[in-house]
């Protein structure tokens, strides 16, 4: 195999993964220096908050369970105030994207540290991203500082994941590595670890669709998330992410499931002008047609496959492409603005894509 010049980021962090491994999140957080950590998780998972605080007994600054979707800077701010109220001098981020991204917003003001224990596959915690959404603009941007210094991943957790939020967060997942494979900074790494997360998730959800709790299935979707996430984190994002988040932000529509219903579309509108990408995928799927496989795919998961499903009304479509061709950005096909509205326009009315 003939070897191009690539640059690649190793990701500085410390992971710990294996069934009963939050068993240990004590022990990491004395590894790491801290001696008061705020618990950050949104209120459907105040629970599982409680119980992590309880198990890291003095180390534990208390819960604040007020994680919101696409992070409002509000939200965020009140999450800072707390953080210094409480002299907490870490995080420790339980749930998914939306608890993640809380802490990563307290890092990135107060410099504070971020221990992530996923129980979503939303990849987050694996990326020095962040976001924040105010005035319905969501903003992103890379820090390092707001990179998790350590993750556990622990399949445990996921166990009581409601299988519609497993379905989408897997697909969510499996959309890093894809966009990953046509980025402008990929290299062989991130291409080997993004064939093997959607291989892993997308022959793990099929399994938790028929056994929701099935341990082995979800600790293989948990890797794959591991996996997908650090694609996501080691490149830069295109065309897939950009609709995503400008849907988001601007139409506050479901993170997971908007990354679901779009994931067919946008590997469809490049497909073409990146074959090398679409190939990996297609190994990964075993399918020729990658795009229209991942559409079927999440058919038969019973994922949403149309934005109109999501509460997005049509004429929105017209504004939601000026938005995302607004501001110029990296991607194998060019973006237009009939293109994305095109794109778009399929999407909401839950079309097939049109590779």
């Amino acid at each position: 195999m003939m070897m191009t010049s690539f640059a690649y980021d190793a990701l500085p962090m410390h992971v710990r993964f294996g069934p009963g491994s939050v068993q240990n999140l004590a022990e990491e957080i004395t590894r790491l220096g801290l001696r008061r950590v705020l618990v950050l998780c949104s209120p459907e998972q105040s629970e599982t908050g409680e119980l992590i605080a309880k198990a890291l007994g003095d180390l534990s600054a208390g819960v604040h369970p007020e994680a919101r979707m696409h992070v409002p800077v509000e939200v965020a701010r009140h999450a800072r105030d707390r953080a210094a109220e409480l002299d907490a001098d870490g995080c420790v981020a339980v749930g998914g994207g939306s608890a993640v991204g809380l802490g990563k917003a307290i890092a990135l003001e107060h410099g504070l540290p971020v221990v992530a224990v996923p129980t979503t596959y939303a990849g987050s915690e694996m990326t020095p991203v962040w976001g924040l959404t105010e005035n319905g603009r969501k903003r992103t941007g890379k820090d390092p500082r707001v990179l998790p210094v350590g993750v556990v991943y622990d399949p445990e957790l996921t166990v009581g994941l409601p299988i519609g939020m497993t379905v989408t967060s897997g697909l969510n997942a499996i959309a890093h590595a894809v966009e990953a494979l046509y980025a402008p900074d990929a290299s062989p790494i991130i291409s080997l670890m993004a064939e093997e997360g959607i291989r892993a998730l997308a022959g793990a959800l099929p399994d938790l669709v028929a056994d929701n709790a099935d341990l082995e299935a979800r600790t293989r979707a948990l890797y794959g998330s591991w996996l997908c996430g650090a694609c996501l984190g080691a490149t830069t994002m295109s065309l897939h992410h950009k609709l995503c988040h400008v849907l988001g932000g601007t139409l506050d529509l479901p993170h997971a499931p908007t990354h679901a219903v779009v994931l067919p579309h946008a590997l469809a509108y490049n497909q073409q002008a990146a074959p090398d990408a679409a190939a990996a995928v297609g190994r990964a799927l075993g399918s020729a047609d990658p795009a229209l496989e991942l559409w079927e795919l999440a058919g038969r998961l019973g994922a949403p496959r149309a934005l109109r499903d999501l509460g997005m009304a049509e004429p929105d479509i017209d504004r939601i492409a000026g938005q995302v061709v607004a501001n110029p950005y990296a991607n194998p096909a060019p973006v237009t603005q009939d293109g994305v509205a095109a794109l778009l326009r399929a999407a909401w009315a839950g079309q097939s894509p049109a590779a």
